[in-house]
């Protein structure tokens, strides 16, 4: 008789988590709802950080997202029509939903509710209004639950993950999303980590020097334009001594030093008093600047922004600016760049083609053996001058013929429309 088979799982991910709380990032900084707000400053306040994420979401923006049907099969076509159709009949557009799904690059998950609808035409009811009257169950909308909004976690007792607890942000309490009814795009799902990995998790520390760096040079600056003030008051006001009077005068006289800055109401008024031997007993001056001062913050400030640049592969748009870097680099580094973006492009569609797409198939009773599947055309770094002579080469040798077909194709690299048909 064969062993009875053990059905139950024994070991854990290693996810390191109290409740629905991970402590998986070791920078308390960088945890929950407040590394959410972190991650935000980064992504909105810095330049090299912002044009890199723009320069990700663009690319991946621009592809054209379709549904392929798994074959030739009629029921299989018509599956991949209807997901489809239900995919650009949502509230929102493709496109801003996959802008929110991309917010998963600076947080490092993104959740999004699925909200079904039936299809009732053009109805003034938003969970039936559609392009289609077929009374079909479509997607209204993915919406997103913001990171900044998340509570908890909820997980089942062998550590998968069952749900998103949020926190209202309009008061209304809290609200408990179960899996099966969103979307958790990750960027990176070491050990079933329902936050993934931030993109500028290994740009932290670059940013928070570079961050503290250009705070303190503004303030040199600022203060070598005015001077550096200094009051001179009678000995007794600093003593411990000092009666309420003079602690009074004192601390006046420091937020004037505190506070002096060169602009259109800058000026001081000063008390003009004298002991009896003609001194003055009160008197400020402003020390002007020693001259150049010893670091170049500005090389150090560009070591950081390309580290920066260097922790999501995208050191190359910061080619020109320091007058180094030759054009092959650039576009060798492009290339892996694609890659990469090719990658994140790549873990969107299997999420969808995973969870998104046979749970509305098997909705609306169809078929689900051989779900359509979502794909994206292709990410892409094409050097023209190099594809020319390359294509030039081959057809002078004979090894290829111009066609119809090839004509497309290379004019898709273009981006130059489809030849017309000749009769």
């Amino acid at each position: 008789m064969a062993d009875k088979l053990d059905l139950s799982e024994i070991g854990t991910t290693g996810l390191r988590r109290t409740g629905g709380t991970v402590f998986e990032e070791f920078l308390t900084a960088l945890r929950g709802r407040r590394g959410a707000k972190v991650y935000r400053e980064m992504s909105e306040n810095d330049p090299v950080v912002g044009s890199i994420l723009y320069a990700i979401e663009k690319i991946i923006l621009r592809l054209d997202w379709y549904v392929a049907p798994a074959t030739d099969d009629e029921a299989d076509r018509l599956n991949a029509e209807f997901i489809e159709s239900a995919l650009y009949d949502m509230s929102d557009s493709w496109d801003n939903t996959l802008s929110e799904i991309l917010s998963m690059l600076v947080y490092g998950y993104s959740f999004l509710e699925i909200v079904y609808k039936q299809r009732g035409g053009d109805s003034d009811d938003a969970k039936s209004k559609s392009n289609f009257e077929d009374g079909k169950i479509g997607w209204r909308k993915w919406a997103i639950r913001a990171q900044e909004t998340h509570n908890n976690w909820l997980f089942d007792v062998d550590g998968g993950i069952q749900g998103f607890e949020q926190v209202d942000p309009y008061g209304a309490g809290i609200h408990r999303i179960p899996i099966d009814k969103a979307l958790l795009f990750r960027t990176s799902t070491a050990k079933n980590n329902p936050e993934g990995k931030s993109l500028l998790r290994t740009a932290y520390r670059p940013w928070y020097f570079k961050h503290r760096l250009e705070e303190i040079e503004a303030i040199g600056v600022e203060r070598d334009l005015a001077g550096l003030p200094v009051a001179y008051v009678p000995p007794e006001y600093l003593s411990s001594n000092a009666t309420a009077e003079q602690a009074a005068v004192l601390a006046s006289i420091t937020a004037i030093v505190q506070n002096v800055k060169r602009n259109e109401q800058e000026g001081i008024v000063f008390p003009q008093m004298y002991d009896e031997q003609g001194h003055k007993l009160f008197d400020m001056t402003l020390l002007s600047t020693g001259g150049s001062r010893q670091f170049d913050t500005d090389k150090i400030i560009s070591r950081y922004d390309q580290r920066i640049a260097m922790s999501v592969l995208s050191d190359f748009i910061l080619l020109g600016h320091e007058r180094v870097g030759s054009f092959a680099l650039g576009s060798s580094k492009i290339d892996l760049w694609t890659m990469a973006v090719d990658a994140i492009c790549k873990s969107i569609a299997e999420t969808i083609n995973y969870h998104a797409i046979p749970r509305l198939l098997k909705l609306n009773g169809m078929k689900t053996g051989n779900t359509p599947q979502l794909k994206y055309s292709e990410v892409s770094h094409v050097e023209l001058t190099e594809i020319a002579d390359y294509v030039s080469k081959l057809t002078a040798a004979g090894a290829i013929t111009p066609n119809e077909e090839t004509e497309n194709y290379l004019r898709g690299l273009a981006g130059l429309p489809v030849a017309e048909a000749t009769e």
